[in-house]
């Protein structure tokens, strides 16, 4: 005889087997457990069981009853012809054990059935806690059982599904941040020209590298150290300090280095679920022109523009800022990071922020506020035949006060206007690409004729051309040349001292490993210094190597 049993969740059929020495009616049904029945078939006796209905708490009690009526179906009916004394005896404490068992397995039935209504009862809301969780361990279809399985004792304990494991705790904010960051090793040698000059005579200088001197050799230009990570779904952290500031007038008016700075500290807000949106607080970047906000480990020449950086001297500044970025346009922009350009970081597509005005880690002065806009689409040039090429325009906007420091002490009792307007544009190397900014405006500047600091126009900017050589016998390479010119006043430095800057720059940048990179190049310059108590050009060529690390 052939016994198949179905139950509720199961689509297999569970069958055993034994033989019978008579015939079995049609109309024969040997009841099982209640919603069961074991109908017998004339040629093919068959023993058949479909539950249906039922609970998923009742579903494991209900297998385990099932298998046991499966088993002791053997041992009632394995014997042929009419079955002696001693085998009626056995076989009646065989059903007599058996309908124990259902009798013990209806009970457990009924006190679970009761434990679940009090719970439901308890909490109304809560949903099913076997089949309707994810985690639930699906149910196995039986093997078939071996013939003259036995029964199992009144003493065998009965095992009921095991429980769905306990979620995974989740990470506490501190074990979601990560540490990262880079460092700048570099040597400046002024070749030829003016690296030293008389009182009142301009020297060869930089505003953006102090140890570019008649005197220096090797210094740290950069030493950043960044922590950020997200705090949860909807807010970031980002604390960069730089270890590689100096600080003037420690002993005798001497410079000393390797002081710590604080570049970036600020949260990041994302109200909605894409994160194409976010408010930035705290002190971050200040979204004016595309090479200042470009990080300064991603950048081919190794120092901004003076007409660009001019506008925002350390690029950062106290204040809130939101950005926006289209899917579409972040999708641009990370096919260009994976391909290896040399982007501007993701500061939005579009950018609005209010700020103190006064310049990096300065007080604010007075009672104005510096407002900033950015806009910035690239396109993808592939429906004109340039495969792989982008190209990107855009413009930033500036309005601000501002009171510059004052050689006498403090800051100037007047505030005067700092305005600018820009545009910039890119063509991503492939393999050659050009870059270009300019902005106008006005800005304070001291005239040494009048001896005051008065608002004068503020004209500059720079043109870049670059190449992008993914495979070389060095690694990737990365020629460029780049030519700025600026006439205007410089807000950052004491008194607003004007500044006369044309330079044409060469250079080449190489990977030797992802974490090393080198940088080389070779400068014709035509310089005003940042002091207004010299005057007229230094001139000279100046030769600058940069070792960076990254980690």
């Amino acid at each position: 005889m052939r016994a198949v049993a179905r139950f509720p969740g199961v689509d297999k059929w569970v069958t055993t087997r034994s033989h019978l020495s008579h015939e079995c009616n049609e109309s024969d049904i040997v009841r099982g457990p209640a919603g069961s029945s074991w109908t017998g078939e004339t040629r093919k006796p068959r023993f058949m069981t479909r539950l249906s209905g039922g609970s998923p708490a009742t579903l494991p009690i209900t297998l385990i009853a099932a298998a046991l009526m499966l088993g002791t179906s053997h041992a009632a009916l394995a014997q042929s012809g009419p079955p002696p004394a001693s085998a009626e005896a056995g076989e009646a404490r065989t059903i007599a054990d058996l309908q124990r068992q259902i009798d013990e397995l209806k009970a457990m039935v009924a006190a679970l059935q009761q434990q679940q209504q009090q719970q439901s009862a308890a909490v109304m809301t809560a949903p099913p806690q076997a089949a309707a969780q994810p985690g639930a361990a699906p149910f196995v279809t039986p093997a078939p059982a071996p013939a003259l399985s036995p029964a199992p004792a009144a003493s065998d304990p009965i095992r009921l599904a095991a429980a769905t494991p306990a979620p995974a705790k989740p990470k506490a904010w501190y074990e979601k941040l990560r540490l990262r960051g880079y460092t700048q090793l570099r040597f400046n040698q002024i070749v030829s020209g003016d690296a030293d000059a008389p009182a009142g005579v301009s020297r060869l200088r930089s505003i953006h590298d102090s140890a570019l001197n008649g005197d220096s050799n090797f210094s740290f230009r950069r030493l950043r150290m960044i922590i950020q990570g997200d705090l949860n779904d909807h807010v970031s952290l980002y604390f960069q300090p730089d270890f590689a500031a100096s600080v003037s007038n420690q002993s005798v008016g001497e410079r000393r280095e390797g002081s710590v700075s604080l570049r970036d500290m600020y949260a990041d807000v994302f109200p909605f679920e894409d994160k194409a949106f976010r408010i930035r607080l705290g002190q971050s970047k200040v979204p004016y022109g595309w090479e200042n906000m470009q990080s300064s480990s991603n950048r081919l020449a190794l120092d901004r523009t003076d007409g660009i950086n001019s506008a925002a001297a350390g690029e950062r500044d106290l204040g809130i800022v939101a950005y926006y970025t289209p899917p579409k346009v972040q999708a641009i922009w990370d096919r260009l990071a994976k391909d290896g350009h040399k982007l501007f970081g993701n500061y939005g597509a579009f950018g609005f922020g209010a700020f103190n005005g006064q310049g990096l880690n300065r007080s604010e002065t007075d009672d104005n506020v510096m407002l900033v806009a950015l806009a910035t689409w690239p396109f993808e040039l592939d429906g004109l035949g340039l495969e792989g090429q982008v190209f990107e325009i855009g413009g930033s906007l500036m309005r601000n006060k501002i009171r510059p420091e004052i050689r006498s002490g403090g800051v100037s009792p007047a505030a005067f206007k700092d305005n600018r307007a820009l545009i910039h544009a890119i063509l991503y190397p492939n393999p050659i690409g050009i870059q270009g900014e300019w902005n106008w405006g006005t800005g304070p500047e001291f005239i040494p004729a009048t001896g005051r600091i008065e608002e004068r126009p503020i004209d500059g900017g720079y043109v870049q051309v670059m190449g992008k050589i993914d495979k070389s016998p060095i690694g990737p390479f990365y020629p460029f040349a780049r030519w700025q010119y600026y006439r205007g006043g410089f807000k950052a430095a004491v008194n607003a001292p004007r500044l006369e800057t044309e330079e044409l720059e060469l250079g080449f940048e190489f990977q030797i490993d992802p974490a090393l990179e080198i940088t080389t190049t070779y400068g014709f310059a035509k310089r005003k210094e940042a002091d207004e108590r010299r005057f007229g050009q230094a001139e000279g060529q100046i030769l600058r190597v940069q070792a960076q690390w990254n980690y």
